[in-house]
């Protein structure tokens, strides 16, 4: 665990409500369905904690520990060059509700912090949401504007697609 400070200001925002963004951040909020019931549940809290969902995205996870604790530091490798250093704010193991959020760290390309929740509802439907609040913190990132954003928002719909194809075939009838 490094002692590198987060890049920003508030952390541990996404522990409260996943919608709520701080001035200043750009806000994302995207929520797939899974499917239903407690095996897709365990599988899909199972893959987010353990990286798994990551790798199956493509993309390199370099991380001081094989699960979500707080305090892992975790460098996200897009593309083979965008490197992305992280550190794990918060994590969640509970019943019905699973996983956990990063801040960034120096060097990443935005600074913020972005949650991976998978969660059970009432009726048994598994969800997968990802949300973020982040702005620019290297100049290519502030050149890209709303495209950078875009990339963003398409990275969060296919953590959604990947982790139901990892879930595919567990759901209760």
């Amino acid at each position: 665990m490094s002692s590198a400070p987060f890049t920003y200001e508030p952390v541990g925002a996404t522990l409260g409500d996943l919608t709520v963004c701080p001035p200043g951040f750009h806000p994302m909020l995207v929520r797939t369905r899974l499917g239903e019931g407690g095996e897709v549940f365990q599988r899909a809290a199972e893959a987010v904690l353990t990286w798994e969902m990551h790798r199956a995205l493509g993309v390199g996870i370099d991380a001081t520990a094989d699960r979500a604790a707080p305090g892992v530091d975790v460098t996200v490798t897009l593309a083979g060059v965008v490197k992305a250093p992280c550190r794990i704010i918060w994590t969640a193991e509970e019943p019905r509700r699973a996983g956990w959020a990063y801040g960034t760290l120096e060097g990443h390309p935005e600074c913020g912090e972005e949650a991976f929740v998978v969660d059970r509802t009432g009726d048994g439907t598994v969800w997968l949401t990802v949300a973020a609040f982040s702005r620019a913190a290297k100049w290519y990132a502030r050149a890209g504007g709303p495209a950078t954003r875009g990339l963003q928002h398409a990275y969060a719909r296919r953590c959604g697609t990947v982790l139901r194809k990892l879930c595919a075939d567990l759901s209760e009838a």
